[in-house]
């Protein structure tokens, strides 16, 4: 296994990621042959740096506290300890890496724990390589990325249940809540990956503004993280991404 040893330099974690660095990634898949696939179309592209591959959840904790990655790539369903447990181990780590899963399945229930855990991003294995580049270059700057099929069902859950499906961890579903044009068009720009400064621009207000909006917004649905309040918001029927 390809383990380099972790940096010798002071680190600041991930949410203060520099350009001047390139992304330190960690791949975590249980089959060798799909590992290796994803090693090697990453390891070659400018900008990011495979530091580990771990075979299966524990490992994976194991090297992230090791190694220090930017980002953990996660497959969802691996032996000894499945990917959304790994990722919650992960993502209590101090300087914790963000998580995108990457995996196969895409049913309601797998896409929500893997959210709910704290995952910043969710695609599928069939998703063309310029999505997965971006989607890790995305979750290394703090953006969310869901592949547009996960999108799509995150939407046809919320209005099937007619956003009556609570999270398991934001605020009660019955609870009454209520988002304001500017929080429904933020988090509509949170959706579609956009950084804070973006999102100031597209909407002409400050970035703290935006921020002060996104802390608002996680405070009323309950949750912890940009992608989490994208999905608790689909699932209570409050955002039409359609």
């Amino acid at each position: 296994m390809n383990t380099p040893p972790a940096p010798s330099g002071p680190r600041t974690g991930p949410s203060q990621h520099r350009e001047s660095f390139p992304v330190r990634l960690l791949v975590a898949d249980d089959h060798p042959v799909v590992r290796s696939g994803i090693v090697g179309m990453l390891s070659s592209e400018e900008g990011l740096e495979v530091v580990g591959e771990a075979a299966d959840g524990a490992e994976a904790v194991e090297l992230a506290a090791g190694l220090v990655p930017d980002v953990v790539l996660m497959d969802l369903r691996m032996p000894v300890l499945d990917g959304v447990e790994a990722a919650r181990r992960i993502l209590a780590l101090p300087h914790a890496p963000r998580v995108v899963v990457l995996t196969t399945y895409d049913t309601d229930g797998d896409i929500l724990r893997a959210v709910e855990a704290g995952a910043i991003g969710y695609l599928l294995k069939d998703s063309p390589r310029e999505d997965i580049l971006e989607a890790v270059r995305a979750a290394a700057a703090g953006r969310s990325a869901l592949s547009p099929s996960v999108t799509t069902r995150l939407v046809g859950a919320a209005r099937g249940t007619g956003g009556s499906a609570g999270s398991g961890r934001g605020a009660s579903a019955g609870a009454p809540v209520t988002l304001s044009p500017r929080e429904r068009e933020v988090l509509i720009a949170v959706s579609r990956g956009l950084s804070n400064s973006r999102i100031g621009r597209e909407l002409y207000i400050t970035e703290a503004t935006v921020k002060t909006h996104l802390l608002r917004i996680n405070n009323k649905l309950g949750v912890d993280s940009r992608t989490a309040a994208v999905t608790e918001a689909l699932r209570r029927g409050l955002l039409d991404l359609g």
